[in-house]
């Protein structure tokens, strides 16, 4: 019997390039639940009809243009995601959130999510205190926010800036973006200013996607072993409810 996997897109250029590949290959049938389509991207609080995620053998939350902390732009579908994750978690559900959905991970298990003092976009390594679970990558990043460990968690992984990784129960909760691949890239580029925005903090684009395709196998194969690693390791851990 086939396992279901929800993938939790809050937006419309959320594809999960190599994460999605290993699911499937893992023998996953995949899920896809989309917040906010591209008609919306500008006003983002819709409010929508949420599917039964306890009907789901695992939850991945991805990531976000907007702020996990921003109840009041987006609050009609994030405060009810809250509630619900909250839910999954306690039942036992394995969790894998990516950087947006990372930071709502850690806000549901009591940690805090704010503006961070910079952004961080490009490649970049990070200390890993477990690099059988998450080695030093490098790991995309593409963030203006971050998050601090939940009271309990164990942390995997950080850097200068920010917390990168963290386990609690059966949830990995991330900063960076392990889907990232070229075709992921350039749907974000190509976001209404996409390239303008990266550009605005330093990061030349024409480098930024040489890199990308010059490093694909390497770091797809990382996000191989991520899934992995959870699939094995986080997803059969003891639950620990909150």
């Amino acid at each position: 019997m086939s396992k279901r996997v929800i993938f939790i897109e809050h937006d419309h250029v959320s594809e999960a390039g190599p994460i999605w590949t290993q699911f499937e290959r893992r023998g996953f049938d995949i899920t896809r639940f989309i917040i906010v389509d591209e008609k919306n991207a500008n006003t983002p609080n819709v409010t929508v009809e949420w599917p039964n995620l306890l009907d789901f053998d695992v939850v991945v939350v991805m990531g976000a243009p907007y702020a996990a902390y921003d109840d009041e732009a987006i609050g009609n579908w994030l405060l009810p995601e809250l509630r619900q994750l909250r839910e999954v978690h306690n039942a036992g559900i394995p969790i894998f959130g990516i950087c947006f959905g990372g930071q709502v991970m850690s806000r549901v298990l009591g940690g805090t999510v704010s503006r961070s003092p910079h952004a961080e976009l490009g490649w970049f390594e990070i200390e890993s205190h477990d690099e059988s679970l998450i080695p030093r990558g490098p790991w995309f990043q593409y963030h203006w926010d971050r998050f601090t460990f939940p009271p309990g968690a164990t942390p995997i992984a950080r850097n200068e800036l920010c917390a990168q990784a963290y386990v609690f129960g059966r949830t990995l909760g991330l900063q960076f973006h392990p889907e990232i691949n070229s075709d992921v890239l350039e749907l974000w580029l190509a976001m209404e200013g996409g390239c303008a925005e990266v550009e605005s903090e330093g990061v030349v684009v024409e480098q930024l996607r040489a890199q990308t395709k010059l490093i694909e196998k390497e770091s797809n194969q990382r996000a191989y072993d991520l899934v992995d690693q959870f699939l094995d390791r986080i997803a059969s851990a003891p639950i620990i409810k909150i």
